[in-house]
């Protein structure tokens, strides 16, 4: 694929903080900057009290978000910022304390502007540190910062940071409340088929459109998102048109409030099979689709349904994008009432024969007749790209009620799925007596490395995701904007929520090539 310039722009700020800015110009934004403290691990944030816990002056509350008023600096948390707003003319336009982003007490939203972001940008380079992890990649710390300057050293090629990381590390800007796009999209783009796929220009967009004529198609605005960030441009790219292009496809998540990563993925992955089918003129199964969807992310789960009286056996195949693994925080065993869980832990659990309740009895074709049966899942291939999706995010229909599960989960860098395929599940049942298995005698290995680790940190009302990618040895974390260096420990105490792995041979070829077009580019 060609790598081209994008023509879409950040987009534009709202009414009120533009008839703000109309207003008091740069006077707010100047004043905050003596408020911006840097955290150790690089996120700014406002600190604009004595004292340490800022409170809602309304509710005295400081759970959840909390926002700081640019007219008169007053605290209000996202219960009460609209009253806050109302009571006092135009006080339309606070900051998020916590993440330093405007937001329009009125249209109820963040909102993006290139001015703001030159202030925090600049604070933040005063408050990093010099060594290496906490160093953004399209600055130089060694400057002579202040808000005059901060403009021409955005507008600068920081060639330091060139060599230092990886083409394609580029951040996405938040366009409201986004940032579980904006994490799924930093794992995707960095998944070895899906990226070489369309870096190899097999969705041809200006063909697609002579074709089909179609004025939004989801393949080619995701071609036009590979193509930014492997553009080498430093600046954070906002995927304006993409969501735009996604919510045609998905009209039941079409808002701009929160959304669960999880179901964004599955939703891609769906717009992406739903349109090469359509190019292909295919009705295969998901399990036979040839779409780079399913040829990079569909494996098959086996489902052995065995009945306790007779011992037979009912298998079935379905196929799958992903695995959604329990944590278990209803029957912890000893080791576990820690807190901690473990990864294998939660596949052995997965794969653990199950006996199921005697009001869901199944019809045994054997004894021709209702009985108490059991059933145990395993996997009886293995995808190129594995997503295993942490459920932490309960939800009881009988209680009403939703919460997090905020339990720490140990996972490793590098798995081995041998343990979890149908193979060894049933000769570990019946011994190495029985048939062979298909997947023997394939190619597919059972040894992954991991790539990418989605993870939420806060509430299940107000959280926030962030994606931790690991390319050529070295951890980034991708939040929103942002790019940083982090050691492993910060991906390892991170609330993972989606963990990617590739295959290993895949995963080192990959880095390999990855590695090449990151030296040719810089000569």
């Amino acid at each position: 694929m060609c790598l081209r310039s994008s023509s879409y722009t950040s987009p534009k700020p709202c009414k009120h903080l533009a008839d703000y800015k109309l207003r008091h110009a740069f006077d707010g934004y100047d004043s905050l900057q003596n408020c911006l403290k840097t955290t150790p691990i690089g996120r700014t944030r406002v600190d604009n009290h004595n004292t340490k816990i800022p409170r809602c002056n309304f509710c005295n509350g400081y759970l959840g978000r909390l926002y700081i008023c640019l007219m008169c600096s007053s605290i209000s948390c996202s219960t009460h910022i609209l009253l806050h707003t109302q009571s006092k003319s135009g006080h339309d336009v606070a900051i998020d304390i916590e993440r330093s982003e405007l937001y329009c007490c009125l249209c109820c939203d963040q909102v993006y502007d290139p001015d703001f972001d030159k202030v925090v940008v600049s604070e933040q380079i005063k408050g990093s540190c010099p060594g290496r992890s906490n160093k953004r990649r399209r600055l130089d710390s060694g400057m002579e910062l202040d808000l005059k300057k901060s403009k021409r050293l955005i507008a600068m090629r920081d060639g330091r940071a060139k060599s230092c990381y990886p083409l394609g590390l580029r951040g996405l800007n938040n366009l409201g409340n986004t940032c579980f796009m904006n994490s799924v999209l930093q794992a995707l783009l960095h998944a070895p088929p899906l990226r070489n796929y369309f870096l190899s220009d097999h969705h041809n967009r200006d063909e697609c459109k002579r074709r089909y004529g179609e004025k939004l198609c989801l393949l080619c605005e995701i071609g036009a998102l590979v193509s930014a960030m492997f553009s080498g441009d430093r600046s954070p790219y906002s995927p304006a048109q993409f969501l735009y292009s996604w919510w045609q496809h998905s009209s039941n998540l079409a808002s701009y409030e929160e959304q669960d990563a999880h179901e964004f993925f599955i939703s891609v992955l769906d717009g992406i099979h739903e349109k090469e089918s359509k190019v292909r003129n295919s009705s295969k199964d998901d399990g036979d689709c040839q779409c780079i969807a399913h040829r990079a992310f569909s494996g098959s789960l086996r489902s052995d349904v065995t009945c306790t009286i007779c011992g037979f056996t009912s298998t079935t195949y379905d196929p799958c994008v992903d695995v959604s693994l329990n944590l278990d925080t209803v029957n912890l065993s000893a080791a576990e009432k820690t807190g901690l869980s473990t990864l294998s832990g939660c596949l052995n659990l997965f794969t653990r024969a199950e006996r199921l309740g005697s009001d869901s009895k199944l019809h045994c074709q054997n004894c021709q007749e209702l009985r108490d049966t059991s059933k145990q899942l395993s996997i009886s291939r293995l995808p190129l790209v594995l997503c295993l999706h942490i459920k932490r995010f309960e939800h009881s229909l009988i209680r009403k009620t939703s919460r997090k599960i905020d339990q720490y989960l140990q996972f490793p860098f590098a798995l081995d799925m041998t343990p979890y395929l149908s193979s060894s599940i049933v000769r570990s049942r019946f011994g190495n007596r029985i048939f062979a298995f298909e997947c023997e005698n394939s190619d597919s290995s059972a040894e992954y490395e991991i790539f990418a680790v989605i993870a939420h940190s806060g509430m299940l009302e107000s959280g926030h995701y962030v994606t931790y990618l690991h390319v050529n040895n070295q951890w980034y974390k991708c939040d929103d904007a942002w790019i940083c260096e982090v050691d492993e420990g910060i991906v390892r105490a991170s609330q993972c929520y989606m963990l990617f792995y590739v295959q290993k041979l895949l995963y080192y070829k990959a880095n390999k090539d990855l590695s090449c077009n990151a030296s040719v580019e810089s000569r």
